[in-house]
């Protein structure tokens, strides 16, 4: 039997961790292409042709079956911590499809050379205790020996099939709500350099294991066009994919959004993640920036948020109300940061 000596960092096996080691937008619109299933399959009411959260498969008259999966790296070094975060991340998208959960199933690789037995079991328990808090088992799933450590869920939902919120269903004048801080990436940054302090830490463990849940509570909502969950391409990212499958510009207000504890002088320092960076180079030619924009801003709209909030694309006559709904329902950092409306396919952002 192999002797395992003392745990390492669990950031330091991996080149990357959480949101931040996705494929960058640009190199997963060329692996993936363009889709070919539209038509196909009449059930499918939700497949790749929008970049959405989930595929959705009407199963009869009153049911749709929502699937998804959600894997990444460690983004902290506490093995509850992160399991709980890939788990609360990965569920987000069927909330973000205004669904719930049903159950899940896990997606493990570990270095089991490495890493004792006790950290592995530590982090799907941190899964597991997610899980349970949104009311559904981890019923199965599948493991294997990896040079890198990863962890997640395939997760399964149900919604009505007529109460689906898609991603690409905003409408002009919709105003747009975001429901968490943004910050996650330039403090998971700070994390790995060993410049976060307990009450950062704290901060970010609190906005990344927050479930989404309130995404199901705005299906069949009167006004509630669009819904979103806000990830590794960012803020800007992901409502530039909002804004193409509307065919609307998508007007962003870079102030509006509340930021993490900690985050604002970090980022004015410069500390920024290198998936900010690949994400800009991705999709800034369709973005107009206001030329008074501090750059710290630009690149906190860009920072890729490990279970981030939800965005929500409302009529603006009910959006006063959705947003005083989501802070009674616990989402403090909520705001109002933006709206949709006719005009170019682009983003744009003032200062």
């Amino acid at each position: 039997m192999t002797e395992i000596g003392p745990a390492p960092r669990l950031t330091s096996l991996a080149h990357g961790g959480g949101c931040g080691c996705k494929i960058s937008p640009a190199v997963l619109r060329q692996i993936v292409g363009v889709s070919r299933l539209a038509g196909l399959y009449p059930d499918l009411l939700v497949g790749t042709e929008t970049s959405d959260d989930a595929a959705v498969w009407r199963l009869n008259a009153d049911q749709a079956l929502i699937a998804t999966t959600d894997f990444f790296m460690p983004v902290v070094d506490d093995p509850r911590d992160f399991g709980a975060i890939a788990a609360t991340n990965a569920l987000s998208d069927i909330y973000a499809m205004g669904g719930r959960p049903i159950l899940a199933l896990a997606i493990v690789g570990m270095p089991v050379n490495t890493l004792p037995v006790e950290t592995i079991a530590a982090i799907l328990e941190g899964g597991r205790e997610v899980c349970a808090r949104a009311g559904i088992p981890v019923a199965g799933g599948h493991s294997i020996d990896a040079v890198e450590p990863f962890y997640g869920l395939v997760a399964l939902g149900l919604v009505s099939p007529d109460k689906v919120l898609k991603n690409s269903g905003g409408r002009a004048g919709d105003a747009l709500i975001l429901t968490k801080p943004l910050g996650v990436g330039v403090l998971s940054a700070a994390f790995k350099q060993g410049r976060l302090d307990q009450a950062g830490y704290d901060a970010l463990i609190a906005a990344t294991t927050r479930l989404n849940d309130f995404g199901a509570r705005l299906a069949g909502r009167e006004g509630v066009h669009a819904l979103t969950d806000v990830t590794g391409f960012g803020l800007l990212g992901h409502a530039l994919e909002m804004a193409r499958g509307a065919g609307l510009t998508v007007e962003i207000e870079a102030s509006a959004p509340s930021i993490l504890p900690g985050v604002e002088a970090l980022a004015r320092e410069g500390l920024k993640t290198g998936a900010a960076v690949r994400n800009w180079e991705s999709y800034g030619e369709a973005v107009r920036l206001a030329p008074d924009l501090e750059a710290w801003r630009r690149d906190l709209l860009t920072d890729p948020q490990t279970s981030g909030g939800l965005l929500i694309a409302v009529a603006a006559e009910a959006a006063d109300a959705i947003l005083a709904e989501a802070l009674a329902h616990g989402l403090e950092g909520a705001r109002r940061v933006g709206r949709l409306s006719e005009g170019a396919v682009e983003a744009r952002v003032r200062a």
